[in-house]
C-alpha cells in the first residue's frame, strides 16, 4: 500500500503521467417484450422476462493529476485485450510521455507477459520500458481512482438494461463527452 502512497504524492509531471487503470462488466440485457411507455399518472412498465446478450468489457484509465479519463468497451477481456488497450494508452494518449505510472490491481491478465502474448517482442518490448507498474494491494482497490470512475458510471448510466455494445444507453451522452475531453477532476 505505501507504494500506491507514495507514487500518488508525487508532483504532476506529464513526461511520467499517473494513470490509474481498472475494468469491469457489464451483462448486455435485452427486453423480450417492448416496455409500456411512461403516460400521465403510471410509470413506464418492463416486464421481468429478459434475453442475455453476453458481457461486455469496460476498460477505464484516469489520469487524476491531469484531468483525464478514457473509457473503452470491448467484447472480451483478455491478455491480449488489455495489451491493446495499454498500446492505445502509451501510443496513442500518451506518446510524448517518457513512462507512464501506471496503478492497477493485480489481475492476472495485468502484466507485462500480456504484452508479450500480443505483439512481437521488440513491440512488446518498447511498451514495456515505458511502463512503471504499481499494483494496488488486495482488498486496496479503493486506493484505484479508476475504480472509484467506474462505480460512478455503474451507478449514472449502466444501471439499466442495455441489450448489446452498441446501444447508447440513455443519460449516457454527458456523460461519455466528459469521457473524451479534458476536465479537472477534483
Amino acid at each position: 500500500m505505501e507504494d500506491v502512497l507514495e507514487v500518488c504524492h508525487e508532483p504532476h509531471d506529464p513526461r511520467f503521467p499517473l494513470v490509474c487503470m481498472d475494468e469491469s462488466n457489464k451483462q448486455l440485457v435485452g427486453e423480450v417484450h417492448e416496455p409500456i411507455p411512461m403516460a400521465p399518472g403510471r410509470a413506464r412498465i418492463e416486464d421481468h422476462e429478459y434475453v442475455r446478450n453476453g458481457v461486455a468489457a469496460i476498460f477505464m484509465e484516469v489520469e487524476p493529476l491531469g484531468g483525464r479519463r478514457h473509457v473503452e468497451i470491448t467484447e472480451r477481456r483478455t491478455r491480449v485485450d488489455w495489451a491493446w488497450f495499454i498500446r492505445g494508452m502509451l501510443d496513442e494518449r500518451y506518446p510524448d510521455a517518457i513512462k507512464v505510472r501506471l496503478v492497477m490491481d493485480n489481475l492476472n491478465t495485468h502484466s507485462v507477459a500480456s504484452l508479450y502474448e500480443s505483439f512481437p517482442p521488440e513491440a512488446a518490448l518498447r511498451l514495456a520500458r515505458r511502463l512503471e507498474i504499481h499494483y494496488t494491494p488486495k482488498h486496496g482497490s479503493w486506493l484505484n481512482v479508476a475504480e472509484i470512475e467506474l462505480s460512478v458510471l455503474q451507478s449514472q448510466c449502466l444501471d439499466r438494461r442495455i441489450p448489446d455494445i452498441g446501444s447508447k444507453p440513455r443519460g449516457t451522452s454527458m456523460w461519455r463527452s466528459a469521457l473524451t475531453i479534458s476536465l479537472p477532476i477534483r
